[in-house]
């Protein structure tokens, strides 16, 4: 058994790592033209417009919930006089209000992507298979949080502690070994997820466009009005020969 778990939580994430950054250099540097996510907007936009920003904004809450339950020692909330019990109703009041909405707007794009006959003849193998394991890995995500509200199970004494030992290259995995069934069917979904990352449309995520916030403001200048003002002058006398 410890073999197993040798095999499950201390050598795949690293490969998973490997495999994520690895395929991102290459794709970038033979397919760049190709870091999107296809755009199918000209076939549907009703259901893409409820849809896609209600999954990519809840998305990000619950990337941001995932850093902080991860990232975050519970030695740090205690010491700024959070409790146990509050960390725990918060993270399933506001996570788990988060990823039913993300979960909403995932199936609303799903129900768009097979209901479109134009959407759906571009569809190719790699999307099927990464929203198989991310509606998988969101479902495993969610039960996970539904099972705190019975199981006393703390995540930031187990999973938590896993997950930091990996970046001292000395996993810890008895740690993992121990969590419950539901958390290590999502950690293994979220590394399958990862490891597809850089061969899907995910890979759009790098290139999102920050450096329009800081841009410069470009100015448009109409034809129209270049042409309009010669003709303005001409009409009211400026420029006209002195005779």
């Amino acid at each position: 058994m410890n073999h197993l778990n040798i095999a499950l939580w201390g050598v795949p994430p690293y490969l998973v790592l490997v495999t994520m950054f690895a395929g991102t250099a290459w794709r970038y540097r033979y397919d760049r033209f190709g870091f999107t996510s296809r755009s199918s907007q000209l076939h549907e936009s009703r259901l893409l417009g409820i849809g896609g920003p209600l999954f990519h904004c809840m998305l990000l809450l619950v990337v941001a919930g995932h850093v902080s339950g991860l990232f975050v020692p519970e030695k740090i909330t205690d010491d700024v006089h959070v409790t146990e019990p509050e960390y725990h109703a918060a993270a399933l009041l506001m996570g788990g209000t988060a990823g039913v909405l993300c979960v909403a707007g995932l199936a609303i794009l799903l129900y768009r992507r097979l209901r479109v006959p134009a959407v759906r003849r571009a569809t190719s193998r790699s999307d099927r298979v990464m929203y198989a394991l991310l509606g998988a890995a969101m479902l495993a995500g969610l039960a996970a949080t539904a099972s705190t509200m019975a199981n006393p199970y703390d995540y930031r004494l187990g999973v938590s502690v896993w997950f930091r030992s990996l970046f001292g290259l000395d996993p810890d995995v008895a740690a993992m070994a121990a969590s419950p069934l539901v958390y290590k069917l999502h950690a293994l979904l979220g590394m399958a997820l990862l490891a597809l990352w850089p061969f899907s449309r995910l890979v759009h995520a790098f290139t999102a466009p920050v450096g329009y916030l800081v841009r410069p403001y470009i100015v448009y200048r109409s034809r129209g009005m270049r042409h309009a003002r010669p003709a303005a002058r001409r009409a009211s006398g400026s420029g006209s020969p002195v005779r």
